[in-house]
């Protein structure tokens, strides 16, 4: 039988479930997985300081350099014009060089276009350097690919640079580094690497605990499976596996690798992914929040499950790996214990509760449809109820909710 009314009820609930303004707490503890927003204090970046705080040209920067583009050069259509009339070019060769940039770049530029005039009003972007054709940077600069670009306030005011460069991180450059008195120097990742750094799954071969006792790699996942989870309580229970909101096999991810000693835990998952942290030691689960894996530092405690029980366990390692298989599989609990680890089934959005209360009616859904004989999508790629939800987030939250590197591409 086929419960077509589903789609329309998916559909109708998710775009009012978007609409409702209070994150609910979803996972142990009292404020497990929830956080009222507030207005952050930004602060300005100390001269000299870089964000990230690793190399440029790294996995967790903008990543290496690829190839130097001409203007002969086949990828030279790949560098695009940015004429917004809110950022002032310098243009010094007279050639239109430092308006060309890839999209991402120019995305982010217009993006901190906005923050600078509602920072200074009266006071615009102002690009001094962009793509270098004419061989001013060191032999690997992000600059001769149009991923780079050097800036400043219109006015000049160097009083204003910290606070500048910290602008830049929030608009979402990949690396930001307060170079000089004169200017901040920002670059973002290649456009042809981004789908492969972007969206929330943990590899094929993460592993997780079946009611049965028996371990399971994710990408083994079936209708029916139960898979060992943590429930509002803070009591390890066991919740059945919905479907995956991601799934591509053959797809080649940058993964985060968070590693504990004490008990020794290995959580490998993209940046976007959410995973619960707390600050400082503590055996309240309420005290864990949900954060992406991007932000997780050295020093932090991640919510790990044992035979003994669950704990706080350090953080004291975090390095990349690049593998193949992106698996982002959706339990009724929204969450799941991956290699020991509890992490969120959800990703892009910084609101693990507003994530599990508008995924509410797919969970419905599939439930519902496996009575009558159905059971968990083993589709490829992003699932079209994720999509929707983000595309829906994107026009009725604001981008401060959202990883910077956004959904997968599938």
């Amino acid at each position: 039988m086929r419960v077509h009314w589903s789609v329309s009820l998916v559909l109708v609930s998710g775009c009012s479930l978007l609409l409702w303004p209070a994150v609910m707490s979803c996972g142990p503890g009292r404020g497990y997985g929830s956080r009222r927003r507030q207005n952050r204090k930004l602060t300005p970046l100390s001269y000299k300081q870089f964000i990230p705080s690793v190399p440029e040209k790294t996995l967790g920067a903008s990543g290496k350099s690829e190839s130097k583009i001409t203007r002969n050069a086949s990828r030279f259509k790949e560098l695009i014009p940015n004429y917004n009339p809110d950022i002032i070019f310098k243009d010094e060769e007279k050639s239109g060089a430092d308006r060309l940039m890839t999209q991402r770049c120019k995305d982010k530029l217009n993006a901190l276009a906005i923050s600078v005039m509602n920072q200074w009003p009266g006071v615009r972007l102002r690009v001094t350097e962009g793509w270098d054709e004419d061989g001013h940077h060191s032999v690997e600069s992000l600059h001769y690919e149009g991923r780079a670009v050097d800036i400043t306030t219109s006015d000049r005011d160097r009083s204003k640079y910290g606070m500048l460069a910290r602008l830049a991180v929030e608009a979402g450059f990949d690396w930001v580094y307060y170079e000089s008195k004169a200017h901040i120097h920002c670059s973002v990742k290649s456009d042809h690497s981004m789908a492969a750094k972007t969206g929330g799954c943990f590899p094929g071969n993460a592993s997780v605990l079946m009611e049965d006792g028996r371990r399971k790699r994710v990408s083994d996942l079936q209708p029916g499976d139960r898979v060992q989870t943590v429930d509002h309580g803070g009591n390890v229970v066991f919740s059945s596996f919905v479907t995956f909101l991601d799934r591509d096999p053959r797809a080649v991810k940058v993964f985060h690798q968070l590693e504990t000693l004490e008990p020794p835990r290995r959580l490998l998952l993209t940046a976007a992914h959410l995973v619960f942290v707390a600050d400082n030691f503590t055996s309240d689960p309420g005290k864990f929040r949900a954060t992406f894996a991007s932000n997780v530092r050295v020093g932090q405690y991640l919510y790990v499950v044992g035979h003994s029980g669950h704990r706080p366990a350090r953080v004291t390692g975090i390095s990349m790996r690049e593998l193949e298989g992106a698996y982002a599989p959706l339990t009724q609990h929204g969450t799941l214990v991956v290699n020991g680890v509890l992490a969120s089934c959800f990703a892009a959005i910084d609101g693990h509760g507003l994530a599990h209360l508008a995924f509410a009616p797919l969970r419905l859904c599939y439930q519902l449809t496996s009575i009558f004989g159905g059971g968990a999508s083993r589709q490829e790629g992003v699932h079209w109820y994720s999509w929707l939800l983000y595309q829906l987030g994107r026009l009725l939250l604001s981008a401060e909710y959202f990883h910077p590197w956004g959904m997968a591409q599938s």
